[in-house]
């Protein structure tokens, strides 16, 4: 009798923890870069800017046109609030103390400037402009009516702490020494950074970074700029200290309240053109008595910073305007080079805390913001049990959620647009450094 075999041919099968690693859940967290139809698919290295981008590019690059405040209500019924978001009420505390201390009181005309702003807050089509920038606006309010706080609750005025600490530090007192020989041509060299680009390099950074940079840095560096603002002025407050040009026109005597302020070298330009530019300016200045930290290097250095962040080739224009604006102050006589190594260290710090965790990184072949398909924020850092158990290396360490951090400090990208975007972290990457062109 024939025997027969009978092979049954079974389904190979694979332990239950690979099974649970290659579900469609788990492949769908595989960056872009590992796709393998794009990896060996040919790309050119520019892309359209606008006409054939993405329904995903121009969510994330174009503005908010909406004027209906119940899409903001709506908003902040499904938020989720996180302790960051203190820093709302912070500005808001010191929005209300400045407009409030402002002489004459005038009730009235003061609820319709708040009431007015909040308007501005709650439109999303000003809300994008207006919420990233409100620290910018707080700060300058702030500034402008720190001069109605009453004297006698006010901190002694410093007057040889700075030239004591300016010995220690360097041995010898610079301001005095690059203001000692002043020519007509060294006053303009000096007017230049301290008298213009002060005021209007801010505006075209940021016009810079909107265009060209990520979506959500403009933002970024709004928040940036305006809080370190308010730190420096409530340190110049607390801590007030006289410039150079004080100790060169009255010695070590002491100061008082009221005492006016001076346009030290700045005076030599008004005289120049003949024109009152800084002198009565810088006589009535609200802080006259604000030398430490020195918001002009701070600024300057927190420019360079995010600049040369988003555009690696300009970091040595960056750094020659830091040292040119940190040499017309002490050679235009306003502050001590202590002031400006305290103005350098806030301005770094805070750099350094938003690059970290919320500043977006730019991406090599993107011009434009309106190239950009998604945004990453903050830094990579390598996952090891990700890596191991998935296979694949570095990994985002977060993504955002920008549908409900748009009310949070430095967290909040504007998700509607404006100098925003949208994080989308498992779409497909255009770098070209993980592409084959076999």
């Amino acid at each position: 009798m024939q025997q027969t075999n009978t092979v049954v041919e079974t389904e190979p099968q694979l332990p239950l923890e690979w099974r649970e690693r290659l579900s469609p859940s788990k492949l769908s967290t595989i960056p872009g870069r590992y796709n393998l139809p794009r990896m060996f698919r040919r790309h050119s290295n520019k892309q359209p800017m606008r006409e054939n981008s993405s329904p995903a590019t121009r969510s994330i690059a174009t503005l908010q046109t909406s004027f209906k405040v119940t899409d903001t209500l709506h908003l902040l019924r499904t938020r989720r609030w996180s302790v960051l978001d203190i820093q709302q009420v912070v500005l808001a505390a010191f929005t209300v103390f400045s407009v409030w201390i402002v002489e004459p009181s005038a009730p009235i005309i003061k609820t319709s400037i708040l009431m007015g702003y909040l308007l501005l807050l709650f439109m999303p089509v000003t809300r994008q402009f207006f919420l990233p920038s409100w620290p910018i606006w707080t700060y300058l309010l702030y500034f402008f009516s720190s001069r109605f706080i009453p004297f006698d609750i006010r901190p002694d005025i410093l007057v040889k702490v700075l030239p004591a600490l300016e010995d220690i530090l360097y041995g010898t007192n610079f301001s005095n020494t690059f203001s000692s020989w002043n020519h007509p041509v060294l006053d303009i060299f000096a007017w230049f950074p301290y008298g213009i680009g002060h005021f209007g390099l801010p505006a075209v950074c940021s016009v810079v970074m909107f265009v060209f940079a990520a979506p959500g840095t403009l933002p970024m560096f709004a928040k940036s700029f305006g809080w370190m603002s308010i730190l420096g002025v409530t340190i110049q407050l607390l801590f007030p200290c006289t410039p150079p040009w004080y100790e060169r026109l009255h010695g070590l005597e002491p100061a008082r309240y009221g005492m006016q302020g001076s346009p030290a070298g700045l005076a030599r330009i008004d005289a120049l053109f003949g024109v009152d530019m800084y002198t009565t300016s810088f006589t009535t200045a609200p802080v006259p008595f604000g030398a430490f930290p020195s918001l002009h290097a701070a600024d300057a250095i927190l420019e360079a910073l995010f600049i040369s962040y988003c555009f690696p080739k300009l970091r040595a224009l960056c750094t020659f305007y830091v040292c040119w604006i940190c040499w017309a102050t002490m050679y235009l006589n306003h502050h001590y080079a202590v002031d400006l190594l305290g103005g350098g260290i806030i301005a770094y710090t805070i750099f350094w805390v938003v690059r970290r965790y919320w500043l977006p990184r730019p991406q090599s072949g993107k011009t434009y913001r309106w190239e950009y398909e998604y945004v990453e924020v903050g830094r990579i850092q390598k996952e090891k049990r990700v890596d191991e158990e998935v296979g694949y290396g570095l990994v985002p360490k977060r993504s955002v959620d920008w549908t409900n951090n748009e009310f949070t400090v430095l967290d909040s990208f504007m998700h509607s647009g404006s100098s925003s975007g949208s994080s989308s972290p498992t779409s497909v990457r255009s770098d070209k450094s993980y592409r084959r062109d076999d």
